[in-house]
């Protein structure tokens, strides 16, 4: 039997479903529409006020507490949410979602099924936006080794690269997420992000095969003639072929003699950099000219595939509300807390 807690608290819940097509979306395409946080948000403000006109004035200890807790939650949980995001520890996506828990889910809510109360285990401190927050950095931390149990599995364990990257054919480059792990220097972990690359061959209007049957011709800067929307380099923008559109006017007769010194702008690397709005992706053309040289002389290359957050996230949440505090649980059982 499920017993009726407060009406703020079952409003709370519509952030699971949410939370959930936005992880199934993130997994597949890397993009999570901004106008998915306004009403949740919203939500938060409502029924923030709603519970802070039932605490003001603050007479009893009860009171106080709350009000300690939300300002914890939201003076604390939203300016780290933006400063993780700042120094790129978190995606913007990411960052918005654990603000719209610090305004949402502040407090600890309460739900009933029979004599069961959850969530299970609480916490002193009783933020509960910080309990997904630990929750979710808890459960990341498991991807690791799925990572090298996979890569093990496939006979490609490597350490330690096998713990943050995964080895895939150059191909299929085309459909995947996150960034090289490879230079033409060798591993590295600075290596050029895919959503780069697609930027750079819809720009071209060429495809991954393009590229790869033709790479002396292509690095001339010279065969460079009418360029194309480069797109934001989203998988689900464009066709499974990269750029969607093929070469032109040409471009694959110019024959350049192979050797890299004699163009100045090699893959017309700096051409592209200039052409488009903002800094895709952190790239320079040193870091794009050494993809472009990795996924031309390789057949398969390691990749980060960089699993969004908001995945252990949603998980996080979801233990949160059913059990509660994975950490607080498991410093109580060794008598820490």
């Amino acid at each position: 039997m499920f017993g009726i807690g407060t009406l703020p608290d079952l409003l709370r819940l519509v952030v699971v479903p949410v939370l959930a097509w936005t992880a199934w979306r993130d997994i597949r395409t890397r993009r999570v529409p901004n106008v998915v946080w306004y009403p949740l948000a919203a939500l938060g403000l409502v029924l923030l006020v709603w519970e802070l006109l039932g605490h003001l004035p603050a007479e009893t200890v009860f009171d106080r507490l709350y009000l300690i807790r939300v300002g914890v939650s939201v003076f604390f949980i939203v300016p780290l949410s933006y400063l993780f995001w700042r120094l790129g520890g978190f995606g913007g996506a990411d960052a918005k979602a654990l603000m719209v828990f610090a305004i949402l889910l502040p407090t600890f809510p309460s739900y009933t099924l029979g004599e069961t109360v959850l969530p299970l285990t609480r916490t002193t401190l009783g933020v509960f936006s910080m309990t997904i927050l630990t929750n979710t950095v808890i459960l990341g931390l498991g991807y690791p080794l799925m990572l090298a149990a996979r890569n093990l599995t496939e006979g490609e364990f490597e350490f330690p690269i096998s713990f943050v990257g995964r080895k895939v054919s150059v191909p299929s480059l085309s459909t995947a997420h996150g960034r090289l792990f490879e230079s033409p220097e060798g591993i590295t972990r600075n290596g050029l992000d895919l959503d780069a690359l697609r930027m750079y061959l819809r720009w071209r209007g060429l495809t991954l095969s393009d590229v790869r049957e033709n790479p002396d011709t292509l690095r001339d800067p010279a065969t460079i003639s009418e360029t194309f929307d480069p797109t934001d380099g989203a998988v689900h923008r464009a066709p499974v072929t990269d750029g969607g559109v093929v070469a032109t006017d040409g471009n694959q007769d110019v024959v350049a003699d192979g050797e890299s010194d004699d163009f100045d702008d090699l893959w017309g690397a700096d051409a592209f950099l200039d052409a488009i709005e903002g800094s895709a992706y952190g790239t320079t053309p040193e870091k794009l000219r050494g993809g472009l040289e990795v996924v031309t002389e390789r057949e398969s290359v390691w990749i980060s595939p960089g699993i969004p957050f908001i995945v252990p996230m949603f998980f996080g949440l979801v233990a949160a509300l059913v059990y509660g505090d994975i950490l607080f649980g498991v410093l109580g059982a060794l008598g820490i807390v």
